[in-house]
Order: structure tokens, then C-alpha cells, then sequence
């Protein structure tokens, strides 16, 4: 049963009764970011990422939280390194929609046989240069800076990214893509 003025998160499937919890984590807002990485053996990967931080100045850290079973984390455990992609607000929702899906189909339930056993390149079609760690900066973001990867903390069903900030560049004016002007949601 529903109640009026309920809201539910934007979620495949039908909806859900939410905890109080759940709705006051869900006002919280959060900027779309692209995970770039590559594996030990050179093929490229990206991911959407809400959950980024700075979290010092000296040295310039950053926090990434990165599902435990995404082909990311395991990129990044074997090469150490990631880029991060801060999304433009103006066109941002186009390179998030390509980057969304996972690159493995089998992790999208009710997939046939055929579809689940696919691999999707989720950089197709997107302008991007590589890091000299072989990291994917898009060249459609706002901004980029890559990352040494420098600990690992587990938190949950997420592990805690901490990278070291090697480079970056802010390459257009204008700010930064959040997930509500996507009507995503990622949190509760």
C-alpha cells in the first residue's frame, strides 16, 4: 500500500515501501562521475560513481566507493591506478546513460543465455584519451584527475578506493552533473 506524497527511489521493478531512513539518505545529493580503469591486460573499463570525495589536501586524496563484485575494483587491485570523469551538466546524462549498464551482461538479471554471456564496451562511442597508466579520460567531462590507488578499506557490499591525485584538468566551464538531474538515485 502506498501513502500519499510517498516516493520511491528510481529503481527498476515496482516500488517499495520505504524506511524513514531510506527517504532522509535519499535527499542527499550526489555528483555522476566515470570511473576509468584498465586491466592488467590493457582492456579498458568505465563505471558511473556516485560516492566520490576529496578526503586530504596534503597529500591530495580522494575517495572512490566501488561495488565489490565490479570489474573496476578488480582493475584497479591489479594496476593501481584510475581516473576519475566528473560529468558536464549540460551533456553529462548522455555519457552516463552509455556508461550505466555493467560491461558483463550477466549481471543484469533476466537476461537470455546469450545475453548474459556478452561484454559490452561502455566507452563505444565516447570521445576519450588515455592516462599514462592506460586510464580513460573522457574528453566530454567537465574535469579529470587520475589517481595512484593507495588503500583499500572494505565497507560493506562497497570497498573504499583511496587514490593518491596525480594530474587532472577542469576542461570546461560550467558545473557538475548531479544524480537527481538524472532522476537517479543511489543511496539509502
Amino acid at each position: 500500500m502506498t501513502h500519499p506524497g510517498q516516493q520511491f527511489p528510481n529503481i527498476p521493478g515496482s516500488p517499495k515501501e520505504l524506511e524513514p531512513v531510506e527517504k532522509a539518505m535519499l535527499a542527499m545529493s550526489y555528483g555522476v562521475h566515470v570511473i576509468g580503469s584498465t586491466s592488467a591486460d590493457g582492456r579498458l573499463n568505465a563505471m558511473i560513481a556516485d560516492w566520490v570525495m576529496q578526503v586530504s589536501f596534503t597529500p591530495r586524496l580522494v575517495c572512490v566507493a566501488i561495488e565489490n563484485d565490479a570489474r573496476t575494483l578488480k582493475n584497479v587491485r591489479a594496476t593501481g591506478a584510475f581516473s576519475v570523469n566528473m560529468l558536464h551538466e549540460k551533456d553529462g546524462d548522455q555519457i552516463a546513460r552509455a556508461v550505466v549498464m555493467p560491461s558483463d551482461g550477466g549481471k543484469i538479471r533476466g537476461r537470455s543465455e546469450e545475453a548474459a554471456s556478452e561484454t559490452h564496451d561502455k566507452l563505444r562511442g565516447l570521445r576519450y584519451s588515455l592516462s599514462p597508466e592506460g586510464c580513460p579520460l573522457l574528453h566530454d567531462a567537465l574535469g579529470w584527475y587520475t589517481c595512484v590507488a593507495e588503500q583499500f578499506v572494505p565497507a560493506g557490499d562497497h570497498t573504499l578506493v583511496i587514490g593518491r591525485v596525480t594530474d587532472g584538468d577542469r576542461i570546461r566551464d560550467g558545473e557538475m552533473l548531479i544524480e537527481r538531474d538524472l532522476g537517479w538515485e543511489y543511496a539509502g
